[in-house]
């Protein structure tokens, strides 16, 4: 299994957003995001580190690949 870094959730809204995903509604524990042309959505966990199994499980949904993300997240 490839590397994950260990981000906050506002820290993976930044790197999904590098992909084009944009953020539609902050709720009070998840941010919901969107993409244009894209079926699902996007609940990111607002917490201080998200889980590397949903964050696993985001990245498959955004439909990138987890070196995608990986090298995308160096540049914070």
């Amino acid at each position: 299994m490839s590397y994950l870094p260990r981000l906050s959730g506002k820290e993976a809204v930044k790197v999904f957003e590098r992909f084009g995903w944009e953020v539609v509604r902050r709720r009070s524990s998840h941010i919901i995001m969107v993409k244009e042309g894209h079926m699902a959505t996007l609940s990111v966990p607002d917490h201080k580190e998200v889980a590397q199994g949903t964050l696993r499980s985001l990245i498959r949904s955004a439909g990138i690949t987890v070196a995608e993300f990986t090298e995308a997240s160096k540049e914070l």
